[in-house]
C-alpha cells in the first residue's frame, strides 16, 4: 500500500434549518458544499413529499414517523468526526421550533456549529466565529483545510467556559490495542492491523472503542474488533492505561477520556472495514512507527507494544 504523507482532512457536515420555509436555500448550500468536496451526511435531498403539522417529509426519507427521521437526522451528528460541524441555514435569524431542537443536541454534544446569520429566536450561546455565509465558509476549508477557529471575547471566556463545562459526556472510557496476525510458520516480525479513521483526519489508528453499560474490558475489544473489521479475535496482555494525550487533536474536545489498551490476536487477515475507517493496513511495528502517519494516542500504543514484543 503506498503511504501518503499529505493526507488531507476529510469535511463532514449537517445541513440544518426549515425545510418549510427555507427548503431552496437548504438546495443551494447543499449543493456548495458537494461541490467544495465537504461530504453532506444529512440532508439526502429530494423533493418535499409531504407536511404534517410544520414538519417536513421528504421524497428521500424512509421512515414516516417523525420521530424516526428525525432521531436518524441526528444521528449523523456521531459520524461527523474531527472535522465535522453543523450549519444552520438561517435567514434573517429565523432557526425555527424543530430546528432550535437540533440546535440544543449539536451544541451539547461538541459538535461545531455555523449560521448563516446571528439566530434571533433561539438564546443560544453562539461564539464570534460562528456566522459564515455557505460559499465563504466551503472556500476557508478548503484554501486553509481546517475549520474556523472560535474568537472568543475577553468578557466571554466566563461565558464560554462554563457552556464547555456543560458538554457531554464528561468522561469516557475506552478499550482497543495492537491487533495481530501472528503467523506461527513464519520467523519474521509480526504484522499488526491499523486503520485509516476519519475522526483523526486520515491518520493511522489502532481498533477500539467505548465501553458499553455493565460490559467488561475484554468483550468489549472484542465486539469492537468484529463489528469493526469482522474479525474474530482473543484477547492477550495489557498493554498501557493512559489518559488522552495531550493536545492530540481528537474530535470531542474537552472530554476527559480513558484509554486502556490490549494485545488481540486473529488468524486471519481479510478484513470487512465498517463505516468508522475508510481503509487499513497490515504492517509490521518498525515500518509503522517509521513511514506511517499515526495519531498520537496509537503511535504511543505502538511504540510500547514494541518494546514489549523486543523484551
Amino acid at each position: 500500500m503506498k503511504i501518503n504523507d499529505q493526507l488531507k482532512p476529510k469535511f463532514r457536515c449537517i445541513i440544518h434549518g426549515s425545510f418549510q420555509k427555507h427548503y431552496g436555500l437548504i438546495k443551494q448550500v447543499h449543493k456548495i458544499f458537494i461541490e467544495a468536496g465537504i461530504e453532506v451526511l444529512a440532508p439526502s435531498m429530494g423533493e418535499i413529499k409531504s407536511i404534517d403539522d410544520g414538519f417536513v417529509f421528504l421524497e428521500t426519507d424512509q421512515e414516516t414517523d417523525r420521530r424516526m427521521v428525525e432521531l436518524i437526522y441526528l444521528h449523523n451528528l456521531k459520524r461527523l468526526g474531527e472535522n465535522g460541524f453543523s450549519y444552520f441555514v438561517n435567514p434573517e435569524g429565523y432557526i425555527g421550533r424543530a430546528t432550535s431542537y437540533e440546535l440544543g443536541i449539536a451544541q451539547i454534544s461538541n459538535t461545531r456549529c455555523f449560521f448563516t446569520e446571528q439566530p434571533i429566536d433561539h438564546p443560544a450561546y453562539i461564539h464570534k466565529n460562528s456566522i459564515w455565509q455557505a460559499r465563504r465558509l466551503a472556500n476557508y476549508i478548503l484554501e486553509n483545510n481546517s475549520l474556523p477557529a472560535p474568537i472568543i471575547k475577553r468578557d466571554e471566556k466566563t461565558i464560554h467556559q462554563l457552556w464547555l463545562d456543560m458538554m457531554v459526556p464528561g468522561s469516557v472510557v475506552a478499550v482497543g490495542g495492537i491487533i495481530e496476525f501472528d503467523n506461527c510458520k513464519s520467523s519474521t516480525e509480526k504484522e499488526v492491523l491499523l486503520v485509516k479513521t476519519h475522526k483523526w483526519g486520515g491518520k493511522y489508528s489502532v481498533i477500539g472503542g467505548k465501553l458499553k453499560r455493565n460490559e467488561r474490558l475484554d468483550e468489549a475489544f472484542v465486539r469492537e474488533i468484529k463489528e469493526e473489521t469482522g474479525l474474530r479475535a482473543t484477547i492477550g496482555q495489557h498493554i498501557c492505561t493512559f489518559d488522552q494525550i495531550k493536545n492530540s487533536g481528537y474530535y470531542l474536545t474537552g472530554t476527559q477520556h480513558i484509554f486502556i489498551d490490549k494485545v488481540a490476536k486473529v488468524n486471519k487477515k481479510r478484513v470487512q472495514l465498517n463505516s468508522e475507517a475508510e481503509d487499513y493496513i497490515w504492517i509490521t511495528p518498525k515500518t509503522a512507527l517509521m513511514e506511517l502517519p499515526l495519531e498520537p494516542n496509537a503511535k504511543y500504543t505502538l511504540e510500547l507494544y514494541s518494546k514489549m514484543t523486543v523484551a
